[in-house]
């Protein structure tokens, strides 16, 4: 849905390792650190705007896209565990799904919350289509490692495969802040922000591939 609580700076190399469905000790290492990172995001914010509410549903909307990513991408996690990415491999036409997802997002999270199926909706409704393209669902960095470059290590070896494969990569940027950081690594603007119903913008960016 969106990315955030990242740091895009240069820096040192970090092992990064994907993560398979039957590992559960990094599943939940993986769900745990965008629980965390996420917590005070704009964008988490505004889906569980009850402090307390969040803290204890949040990490189940974490879990879903942890596992929405390993079913239709990649899930990387830094080997120290401070940091972890998620990828979804979008095609040119994606198939009409057989089940309405943002409500089943819903039913699964958080069942009283329209919100949850909400932002599934509206990010749905600005995701570009036509051509094939990695998607960087969401990316989170320890709050105690972020300025540090790990979250650019991190994404650097998928950004580096978009580039020899002729492939684009699209994300949804949660703050003006994020979107500068994202532009380093070659992210440009794609139309205009989304701003959610009383709530923050969101910024959708577009990047070619390079060379």
């Amino acid at each position: 849905m969106r990315t955030g609580a990242a740091d895009m700076g240069t820096g040192p190399g970090t092992g990064i390792r994907r993560v398979e469905p039957d590992d559960e000790k990094a599943v939940e290492a993986a769900v745990r650190l965008l629980d965390e990172a996420f917590q005070e995001d704009p964008v988490s914010s505004w889906v569980f705007p009850d402090p307390a509410h969040r803290r204890e549903t949040h990490r189940h909307l974490m879990r879903a896209f942890l596992e929405i990513s390993l079913a239709e991408g990649r899930v990387d996690l830094a080997e120290d565990g401070t940091a972890t990415a998620l990828w979804v491999d979008v095609p040119a036409e994606p198939e009409e799904a057989e089940e309405d997802g943002p409500a089943q997002l819903r039913a699964a999270v958080d069942p009283g919350n329209e919100r949850v199926e909400l932002i599934g909706r509206l990010t749905a409704g600005v995701h570009p289509h036509g051509r094939a393209h990695t998607y960087l669902l969401l990316i989170a960095v320890a709050p105690d490692r972020q300025g540090r470059g790990v979250g650019a290590a991190l994404v650097a070896p998928v950004l580096e495969r978009c580039d020899r494969e002729g492939l684009p990569a699209y994300l949804e940027a949660s703050s003006a802040r994020s979107s500068l950081l994202y532009e380093r690594l070659g992210f440009a603007h794609l139309g205009e922000p989304l701003r959610l119903p009383g709530g923050p913008l969101m910024y959708p960016m577009w990047r070619e591939p390079r060379g």
